[in-house]
């Protein structure tokens, strides 16, 4: 995963996002639909209908970047709001979500094995 500063934000907007939007239209979509400034050094994440794909946009104060993940198997837990309210999240609930677990409840689905 990429290393973000300290105390980044993270937002994951409510709903399912077209995954052809770019960085502009997802720029977009933050500034009106979320209500959130896209150049203000946050993290906002999109996933896709299929909920296989997330889209992340982030301004570094350099430049905007646009990362993308799609699951070969499985689908991202996204929260599900009719509204499309964006939920903030902590970068290791992030680090969750972008691996497929379950970030609002994470737990072992398989006991580790003992070594010894």
């Amino acid at each position: 995963m990429i290393a973000f500063p300290a105390g980044t934000k993270v937002w994951i907007a409510g709903g399912v996002t077209d995954m052809r939007c770019g960085m502009n239209s997802l720029a977009l979509k933050v500034q009106a639909g979320l209500g959130r400034d896209p150049f203000g050094g946050e993290l906002f994440c999109f996933r896709g209908r299929k909920a296989d794909q997330v889209k992340i946009l982030w301004h570094d104060g350099v430049g905007m970047s646009l990362y993308v993940k799609r699951l070969e198997a499985g689908k991202f837990v996204w929260p599900s709001s009719a509204t499309g309210e964006a939920l903030a999240i902590s970068a290791a609930q992030l680090g969750y979500l972008l691996d497929g677990i379950d970030w609002r409840n994470p737990r072992w689905t398989q006991r580790p094995s003992s070594i010894g």
